[in-house]
């Protein structure tokens, strides 16, 4: 296949990659999203657009993309099932795609019940998979699922969530995923070098390292207080022991926190199968910026 985007030639080309993540503002004025995302500008390789993370609405995660994609930054658009119909994602993958939207990551959703409207309707028409699915047919096939031809057809990098709980991969599930159209992989935090290194193995064995790409998730702590919280409340992540320890002695967390960043990226680099670190933190676009620049030098 060709390249579908600018994310997507680095990765075809073995660029070891960073991405960062940013939630689009409160506010109708497209100067503050640029405000917020100024310090990754020309840092990261490319940026995630949030869909109303939390279920708690936000800018629309499109607009927000377009207006990157305008400003010569490369958006990654996180599409959930959780709003839309199959008729209006379908109209916005050719949308995204016609303003210079390229790169997509398809997700279910956060749950209306634990956002600030919990009385929300879920859509879902369609889950996750058959968005996938439905993105690499109007891609490669060149038409909508009722067969009607699009021309000319979107382009489009298509992206899947993964989750290294305890280094122990389903590759049948991935392979499905690969086998549908995911082009890449952005995993959720990983601490843990050593639970990512059983899981990059595992998929190693299965032969799926060959015919994907796996993009680490990964970001800097407020405090040894917030490790703990996401610790005990994100699915999926593990925080060990000894960077709790390290965060409560430092004498600053802030810094201590970059610079076990640092020391995981140098690992994680180490690692078979990984192409690249995906960097998140709720308001910290300057923290990974100096992160991603730092880790650049080395």
């Amino acid at each position: 296949m060709e390249y579908q985007s600018v994310l997507h030639k680095k990765l075809l080309e073995g660029s070891f990659v960073f991405t960062a993540e940013t939630t689009p503002p409160d506010a109708s004025d497209q100067d503050v999203l640029l405000k917020k995302i100024a310090p990754l500008k020309g840092i990261a390789d490319a940026i995630n657009v949030t869909d109303s993370p939390g279920a708690k609405v936000h800018m629309s995660a499109l607009t927000a993309a377009i207006i990157l994609a305008q400003n010569d930054i490369e958006p990654i658009l996180q599409l959930t099932v959780r709003d839309r119909n199959r008729l209006a994602l379908q109209g916005d993958l050719v949308g995204a795609s016609a303003f210079g939207v390229h790169n997509i990551l398809c997700l279910s959703g956060d749950n209306p019940k634990n956002g600030d409207q919990p009385e929300t309707t879920v859509v879902n028409d369609i889950n996750s998979l058959t968005l996938i699915e439905t993105a690499d047919m109007m891609r490669r096939k060149k038409q909508f699922p009722s067969g009607r031809i699009i021309e000319p057809a979107p382009k489009l990098c298509i992206g899947g969530a993964e989750i290294p709980t305890e280094g122990k991969p389903d590759p049948e599930k991935i392979s499905m995923k690969i086998n549908m159209g995911v082009n890449f992989f952005q995993t959720q935090y990983v601490f843990d070098e050593f639970i990512l290194k059983e899981y990059m193995k595992v998929l190693e064995d299965a032969g799926i390292l060959d015919k994907t790409f796996f993009i680490i998730g990964l970001g800097p702590f407020a405090s040894a207080k917030s490790a703990k919280w996401m610790d005990k409340n994100l699915f999926g992540v593990d925080v060990p022991e000894k960077i709790i320890n390290r965060l409560e002695q430092a004498q600053d967390a802030k810094k201590e926190s970059m610079n076990i960043c640092q020391e995981l990226i140098n690992k994680f680099k180490e690692i078979k199968g990984v192409k690249g670190i995906h960097l998140m933190g709720h308001n910290k676009e300057e923290e990974i910026a100096e992160i991603i620049q730092e880790a650049r030098k080395s």
